[in-house]
């Protein structure tokens, strides 16, 4: 029997200086952690997950001893998961309002796991701030608020409905997510965001569009090797709870696994 397939998943950073509430004990160091659903959905097609943990200066770890890059030798493939706001500063911008800081720790980390994983030719799928962060990576920037710098925009995240609120899709002909879901040209997806793809990054293409203001909704690179983003959150729409209109985020699963197995079989 073949060995399972190793996923990465990319961290979720917590900085005790973020704190609004003085929540004390372990929140007032930094943490690391994985979002049960990512990690649920991935593991549904029998795979092993793995958490990459950042290795910052300020670490016990020494960079001279151990890099990102040796996760991307290790690993199959690499998911980069939601979170904070990237920084403006990451995509040559200053802030538009103290509120969209992001966290350059974060975007420095992911960014060097997303250069070791496309180095290797090896899978990366980036999920709403990993979309992102994969257009930045290729040289793209972001709309640090869509309701300011999009006025005509919908409106793409509502806190108290968090993964509830959706919108529509529209898939652009012939690309490789369209070909993923044959017969079909639209799809509700639900929508947690509130920055966007603004200029494409180098050698990626739109793959599909908020309707009806053509907010960037997937993003893929024309490279040798797998790259792709998508704005939504699929983690949340799997299982009975889906209806028909909503996009099962099963095919998109399928096909990153797909490409980590082809690429490990190379080995």
């Amino acid at each position: 029997m073949a060995a399972p397939l190793l996923i990465g998943v990319s961290a979720r950073i917590h900085h005790p200086a973020d704190n609004v509430v003085n929540l004390g004990g372990v929140f007032t160091k930094t943490l690391h952690y994985l979002e049960q659903s990512v990690a649920n959905w991935v593991m549904s097609k029998n795979v092993l997950v793995m958490m990459i943990p950042a290795i910052e200066s300020e670490g016990l770890i020494q960079r001279s001893e151990m890099r990102l890059y040796h996760y991307a030798e290790a690993l199959d493939a690499l998911v980069l998961q939601g979170g904070a706001d990237i920084a403006p500063p990451t995509y040559g911008e200053l802030p538009r309002d103290p509120a969209w800081v992001g966290d350059r720790v974060r975007d420095r980390y992911e960014i060097e796991l997303l250069e070791a994983f496309v180095g290797k030719g090896k899978p990366v799928l980036g999920i709403c701030r990993g979309c992102q962060l994969i257009n930045v990576a290729f040289g793209g920037t972001l709309y640090q608020d869509i309701a300011t710098q999009v006025p005509d925009a919908l409106d793409h995240r509502d806190i108290a409905k968090y993964e509830q609120k959706f919108h529509t899709l529209e898939f652009v002909p012939d690309t490789g997510l369209a070909k993923l879901y044959p017969n079909r040209t639209e799809a509700t997806i639900n929508t947690i965001h509130h920055q966007a793809v603004n200029r494409l990054g180098r050698g990626l293409i739109v793959e599909a569009m908020s309707v009806p203001d053509n907010i960037v909704e997937a993003i893929r690179w024309r490279g040798p090797s797998y790259v792709m983003g998508v704005q939504w959150h699929p983690e949340f729409m799997f299982g009975p709870s889906m209806t028909d209109q909503h996009l099962d985020g099963s095919p998109i699963l399928n096909e990153f696994l797909e490409a980590a197995r082809v690429r490990k079989a190379k080995r």
